[in-house]
């Protein structure tokens, strides 16, 4: 009797949540009362302090929104950075009805998340990365930042015109899809300055190396590591044995990565008496890279590329963003509250049944003041072309010019 009314019971539960939770969508995620939005990031692993960044913007973005009576939902599910472990977590959202994905952190992770969410029509938006993969990227997808063609383009266009010579640039980077995102950046940067045909073709045979972790330490001015990894040991070696066969130092290396692998390569770099300079684009993240990098000892001498308006600037949207995250306010997390900021604006413009089809056509082709930050999907389907470059010093990021520059350097 026992067992009948156990599972009688169990049956009644089901029910009950079947119900509440997927009977009543009039459309994938979309409910009387609510919308569900769907994020797979890293909440629990070496690059955790992103994905607790971004979450902790998205869900300040979204509290007390209503879009047409319905309050908004972020549910959210870790995915260690771990392509394997991503594929799992998208595949559960999707199934849970999930209306879109918002804010997934990493490129190799975007990297295996948009088939599967181009199958199922469910809309990339906002994603945490800079990548070309995404830029148009298969199926729906809506990105906020630029790119990190973009990033690494004013780094070194901007070193360029300070006097630095392209054979002094290397590169420091993580050994997949995100990391030879940077690569591809600098190549592009590259191609644009006179006396660097010899080194884009170097960068090509970086490039065409395939695979899983594959061997790229020791072809270039590159240097490698591994994905989930923190040793710098092989990377920096590979930019002394590039240093050594051309006969000319790296002055600036262009990093990659995520913050706690590059703040150890800077420490590691430092302790064997190098004092180059090394620049970061903005998913390296800026805030918890500088604590890191204290950690270590390293108080200047870092670049980092910035997406998002400063910090301090006198904005509708990040005097509201400082006031909502408090103490939570940083690069990644202001990062998160536009792209959620962004996504209600969005929704806001559907005039009728908010339906995923929908949304995506009042995004196309469509402008969107969002607390004054103009946000243009005009042509393309990236909203910012953003990039400022910041110097670390003092345990704080400055926005610098030529000046600047041709001091550093």
């Amino acid at each position: 009797m026992t067992k009948w009314k156990s599972l009688i019971t169990s049956s009644l539960c089901m029910l009950a949540f079947s119900h509440s939770t997927l009977s009543i969508a009039a459309s994938p995620g979309v409910y009387s009362d609510r919308i569900v939005v769907g994020g797979v990031m890293d909440l629990e692993g070496h690059s955790r302090g992103l994905g607790l960044g971004m979450q902790e913007g998205v869900r300040a973005a979204f509290k007390d929104v209503k879009v047409q009576g319905r309050r908004l939902e972020f549910i959210t599910a870790n995915d260690s950075y771990t392509p394997d472990l991503t594929v799992k977590q998208t595949q559960r959202m999707i199934d849970e009805g999930a209306f879109v994905m918002l804010g997934n952190v990493g490129t190799p992770t975007a990297k295996v998340a948009l088939p599967i969410l181009a199958q199922n029509k469910v809309p990339a938006v906002g994603f945490f990365t800079g990548a070309g993969l995404l830029r148009p990227g298969e199926g729906d997808v809506v990105n906020f930042r630029a790119s990190y063609i973009q990033e690494t383009a004013a780094v070194i266009s901007q070193g360029i015109q300070a006097g630095l010579e392209p054979q002094e640039i290397c590169a420091y980077v993580q050994n997949d899809a995100y990391g030879m995102a940077g690569v591809e950046g600098i190549r592009q940067a590259l191609r644009l300055q006179s006396r660097s045909r010899n080194l884009v073709k170097t960068l090509d045979q970086v490039l065409e190396v395939y695979g899983e972790n594959p061997a790229r330490n020791g072809l270039g001015p590159v240097g490698v590591y591994e994905r989930n990894t923190l040793t710098s040991r092989a990377g920096y070696e590979s930019l002394k044995h590039w240093e050594s066969q051309q006969g000319a130092r790296c002055k600036l290396v262009v990093t990659v990565g995520t913050y706690n692998a590059i703040a150890r390569f800077a420490a590691y770099s430092r302790s064997k008496g190098e004092d180059w300079l090394i620049s970061a684009v903005s998913f390296t993240g800026a805030d918890v890279l500088g604590e890191t990098l204290e950690q270590f000892g390293v108080k200047d001498r870092v670049i980092v590329t910035q997406v998002v308006p400063d910090l301090h600037a006198n904005i509708p949207l990040i005097n509201q963003a400082r006031k909502d995250l408090g103490d939570r306010f940083s690069y990644v997390s202001l990062e998160g509250y536009i792209v959620g900021k962004m996504f209600v604006a969005m929704l806001e413009k559907i005039p009728g049944e908010i339906t995923r089809d929908a949304f995506m056509q009042v995004v196309k082709n469509s402008k969107f003041d969002v607390g004054g930050i103009v946000l243009d999907f005009q042509g393309d389907n990236q909203g910012s072309d953003l990039v400022t470059v910041t110097y670390y010093k003092d345990k704080k990021y400055q926005a610098i010019g030529p000046d600047q520059w041709r001091e550093i350097l």
